[in-house]
Parts: structure tokens; sequence; C-alpha cells
């Protein structure tokens, strides 16, 4: 099974969307939006833009 995003209402009435690969372990947690398309959008956004995302190690 592949990962999923899941859209969600928090306790302050925001919608947030948490992305949960396929052994349950979440994996990535949004900030809250006022409108639950905005979230939608957030989604989009990551879907299209992950893939290409570079990594920045700021450990060092």
């Amino acid at each position: 099974m592949a990962g999923k995003f899941e859209l969600y209402q928090d306790k302050a009435g925001e919608f947030r969307f948490r992305l949960v690969a396929s052994n349950g372990q979440t994996i990535a947690v949004s900030e809250g939006y006022k409108a639950k398309a905005s979230a939608l959008n957030g989604i989009e956004s990551v879907k299209t833009n992950a893939p290409t995302a570079s990594i920045e190690d700021k450990t060092t």
C-alpha cells in the first residue's frame, strides 16, 4: 500500500493534513488552515513539489 494524506480538523477548528507512510507512521504534518480548500491546495503543492525538492543539511 502506498502512503496517504489524511485531512482533518484540529481542536481549534483549523484544517490540517498529515502524510502517513504505508506502515502507518506519520511523516509530515501541515500548518493549520482556516479553509478546507487551502489545506487541499497544500496537499497538491506537496504532491507537485516534493519529487524535485532538494535536501538542505543544516546539521553541520
